[in-house]
């Protein structure tokens, strides 16, 4: 079952490669949505997979950036349908 989770991460998330990292996962993942770098230094992500595809591309993310991220607010629902791919919102 198709899952959307739409997050904020905080904490030193700008300035590192995170979107671009992101893209790739979500890319290897099969992972729709996107992701953009806020004024207030947090970095805003709405993705859309397969529950299980969604979870691992989550944990993926705070694996590989667990030293620069301090909080991660999610907020989990219902699948739209409306991304065909993932990319970089400006």
């Amino acid at each position: 079952m198709k899952k959307r989770a739409h997050i904020y991460y905080s904490g030193n998330v700008q300035g590192i490669g995170f979107r671009f990292t992101v893209i790739r996962l979500a890319e290897k993942l099969d992972v729709a949505g996107w992701v953009n770098n806020l004024g207030d230094a947090r970095v805003e992500l709405v993705a859309e997979a397969n529950e299980g595809a969604l979870q691992d591309f989550l944990s993926q993310i705070s694996n590989i950036f667990s030293r620069y991220i301090q909080n991660i607010d999610v907020s989990w629902e219902p699948a739209t349908g409306e991304f065909k791919d993932f990319g970089v919102r400006f």
